[in-house]
């Protein structure tokens, strides 16, 4: 059972992801070729998903590879733009740990006693404008950041300035409203880790 799982589809596609992330990696410098892989890395996020879902092959190692390819690839990008990128990386993989220890597969279904904002932006698995803008926020701000120094705005889309500061804001308030679900998680996790704690100690 567990080598069947490792082959379903969707975590090929998985696979197939993190050699996206090597290979824009190693392309870093040829924005040209970077945005293309880092394009289809980010496009496959949602196919992996759809299919798995379509095909009857959702897996707890799925839900697990899923966020860790998501972690990876945008780990990779934070890193490569600022020197402070480990920062958001940092605070990625610990929402992942934070998650995944306890919540497992179901992590996306465990917000209903949330605060509303937090329900907001969780409800239907993203599957909602709000939750659509954080989602574009958290993979789409560090690319269009590397677009930006890089002077894709500007000589392969032709944007005005206005355009561009207006796109950066947009997904950085969908990354600031994605921070506020991570802290929460982070929060609730100390919680529970220290609420156990206590009962232990009484028991």
């Amino acid at each position: 059972m567990v080598r069947k799982a490792l082959l379903y589809w969707p975590n090929i596609i998985g696979y197939f992801r993190i050699g996206l992330v090597f290979a824009a990696w190693a392309s870093y410098e040829t924005p040209a070729v970077f945005v293309s892989l880092y394009a289809i890395f980010t496009a496959l996020d949602g196919v992996d998903g759809w299919l798995a879902r379509r095909l009857g092959q959702t897996s707890r190692f799925g839900a697990w590879l899923d966020v860790v390819v998501d972690n990876l690839g945008r780990g990779m990008l934070w890193n490569q733009l600022y020197e402070w990128g480990w920062l958001v990386s940092t605070l990625e993989w610990c929402v992942f740990v934070c998650n995944h220890s306890d919540r497992g597969e179901h992590w996306k279904n465990s917000f209903t006693s949330s605060p509303t904002i937090i329900q907001a932006i969780m409800a239907n698995g993203f599957r909602t404008p709000l939750g659509t803008w954080v989602v574009s926020g958290l993979h789409g701000l560090p690319l269009w950041l590397y677009g930006d120094q890089r002077g894709l705005l500007s000589h392969w889309l032709f944007l005005p300035l206005w355009i561009q500061a207006l796109g950066t804001l947009v997904l950085a308030a969908g990354r600031l409203l994605a921070l506020t679900v991570e802290v929460w998680c982070i929060w609730t996790h100390i919680k529970f880790l220290t609420n156990d704690e206590l009962e232990e100690k009484k028991d």
